[in-house]
């Protein structure tokens, strides 16, 4: 007989845990841009800052933490210069190839 479990026992998933370098952090942005979702990118970016420190992505950036944590939400749809400013801060470029 199989054990059942509830899923309120399962541990909660926080991705911005399992990103522990640079390395890790280019290969999470590079599935997400391979989705082509704008809203997307914005969460993913949220969740790299979250990992590096939001508070250390605002001094950074320029950027309150407020409106960061705006800004950066799922579903939000960030300027370009919001996004330029968080991925110099994060220390990764986005990259234009021919498909």
């Amino acid at each position: 007989m199989t054990k059942r479990i509830k899923i309120d026992d399962l541990p909660n998933f926080d991705m911005a845990e399992t990103l522990k370098n640079s390395e890790d952090i280019a290969m999470y942005l590079n599935l997400v841009l391979e989705e082509n979702d704008p809203a997307e990118l914005a969460h993913a970016l949220g969740v790299i800052a979250k990992s590096r420190g939001m508070m250390a992505v605002a001094q950074d950036t320029g950027i309150t933490r407020e409106a960061l944590y705006k800004a950066l939400r799922p579903n939000s749809r960030p300027r370009f210069d919001t996004i330029s400013k968080v991925c110099q801060s994060l220390g990764v470029k986005l990259v234009a190839v021919a498909t």
